[in-house]
């Protein structure tokens, strides 16, 4: 009887302890909506200044632009997405084009969408099997060689934007205080019900994690899909090989220019960021990829992201309140999660990101939530992913080495 008594108020303690910690988490998770909420206003009234001082940079004064635009394997809407850098409202650009080799599938579709806008400056540059462990810093290499201009844009072929994204992105690095300039996205869904939920979640969470730095810290980083940046900046940190050996090559870009004594400026244009259909291991897969790569490339802040999520605290608090029969403080905690995320798909998916499915599809974000909240501590499992095609291993500092590259493949 004693015995089982003991037992009876240990597991006891146990499910109050996990109250604790449920109540702890929604109230983490709170405070960062909070300061989600502030960034984004903050980002929003940052926005329309800069906007207004964008329009009144003259034409005359724009400078002649070179976008690098590296292609691997073929992706949903590629061709589209590439013809949006060939119909930009600006003076003077050319489009330089990057593949490892002409077999490679993209290759044709990026040779049809040149031929279709033969007033464009435009090549393609083959670079060969790659020699350094991230195979697009290679290919960036040979691009950047060939350009004949010193403003750039470095931009992912799964990126579209709109005519005046050279004309809102450029202005600001006429200032030589400022090195690099880098885009927001909103999420383009493809059909399928995973790709809406990573859609969402690069409309809200990418975009909520970023303004809240940028209003933290200041940008000391960079996004992939859309860069902007002059050639001595790259120069000042020995040029673009410096970030070869890592898969968040973007992240050390924005970051080794900034630590150059450059700005590194969050702009208020926003670029759309093309899903592919993908079974949902592949998803999940992509999730880790990215995951485990803010783990290595900043592991104090990826540690810290654990307590940013609500929907994990939410789902705990339902499960205790009702294993103690607190049914009202369990529902109380689940709504207050699903709120929570709900408000913040509204006010940052739609007030800054502009995506419309963030208001039809807010109730669809708590999942997306508690999703993310899962490819996060699944991030702790292993040092190994896969990448177009090929598996590597992250290394200290986020380094990546290649653990299987076909020789010679696309």
């Amino acid at each position: 009887m004693i015995l089982g008594g003991l037992n009876a108020h240990g597991v006891d303690l146990v499910w109050r302890a996990l109250l604790l910690l449920a109540l702890a988490g929604s109230f983490t998770s709170t405070i960062y909506l909070v300061l989600t909420l502030v960034a984004t206003a903050r980002h929003l009234r940052r926005a329309r200044v800069a906007q207004a001082v964008v329009d009144a940079v003259p034409a005359s004064s724009l400078p002649p632009v070179t976008i690098f635009k590296p292609v691997h394997g073929m992706e949903e809407e590629l061709a589209a997405n590439l013809e949006s850098f060939f119909e930009q409202d600006y003076p003077h650009y050319e489009v330089i084009l990057g593949a490892r080799d002409t077999d490679n599938p993209a290759v044709k579709i990026a040779e049809e969408v040149r031929s279709r806008y033969p007033h464009i400056p435009s090549r393609l540059i083959v670079s060969g099997p790659p020699a350094w462990p991230n195979a697009k810093v290679f290919s960036l290499d040979k691009m950047i060689a060939a350009a004949s201009n010193s403003y750039f844009i470095i931009s992912d072929s799964d990126v579209r934007v709109a005519p005046d994204f050279l004309r809102n992105t450029i202005p600001p690095l006429l200032d030589s205080k400022v090195g690099l300039v880098t885009c927001m996205y909103r999420g383009i869904p493809a059909s399928d019900f995973w790709s809406w939920l990573e859609a969402l979640g690069l409309s809200v969470e990418m975009s909520s994690g970023v303004m809240v730095a940028d209003m933290m810290e200041g940008m000391r980083f960079a996004l992939g899909p859309a860069m902007a940046v002059r050639r001595d900046a790259i120069d000042a940190i020995g040029g673009i090989a410096a970030v070869a050996d890592y898969y968040s090559d973007d992240f050390e870009l924005g970051n080794r220019i900034w630590a150059r004594n450059y700005k590194v400026i969050l702009s208020h244009h926003i670029v759309r960021n093309v899903l592919t259909s993908r079974s949902p291991l592949r998803t999940l897969g992509d999730q880790l990829r990215w995951m485990k790569s803010t783990r290595y490339s900043r592991p104090a802040g990826h540690t810290g992201t654990g307590l940013t999520y609500a929907m994990p605290f939410g789902v705990l608090g339902l499960i205790v309140g009702g294993a103690l029969g607190h049914w009202v403080v369990g529902i109380s905690l689940f709504v207050l999660a699903c709120l929570n995320r709900m408000i913040q798909s509204v006010v940052v998916g739609w007030g800054v990101a502009r995506d419309p499915r963030a208001i039809r599809f807010c109730w669809l974000y708590p999942l997306r939530d508690l999703f993310g909240f899962v490819a996060w501590a699944l991030s702790y499992t292993s040092r190994d992913f896969y990448w177009r095609g090929e598996t590597y291993r992250f290394g200290k500092g986020g380094r990546i080495a290649p653990l299987e590259r076909p020789g010679g493949s696309g």
